[in-house]
């Protein structure tokens, strides 16, 4: 049981992290959400959004973040 409350701690850690990130982000005024690859489609009683350039630069920027922290481990 111990481990899996290390694992809990541990995962609460990365959201508290996350969450600071996603804050000041949203301070510094940058595009995410609004880029011209995202789609909004607004009916008369729905909105969906889609935001697919967002998507796909997070997930470059993560796969470089995780590329080079792999990198410097070994």
């Amino acid at each position: 049981m111990a481990d899996f409350g290390r694992l809990l701690i541990i995962f609460g850690l990365v959201l508290v992290v996350a969450g600071t990130v996603v804050v000041l982000l949203g301070r510094t005024h940058l595009p995410l959400g609004r880029l011209p690859g995202d789609f909004i489609y607004r009916g008369k009683n729905t909105t969906i959004y889609f935001p697919l350039a967002t998507s796909v630069l997070v997930s470059v920027a993560l796969s470089v973040l995780l590329y080079v922290i792999s990198r410097l481990r070994k």
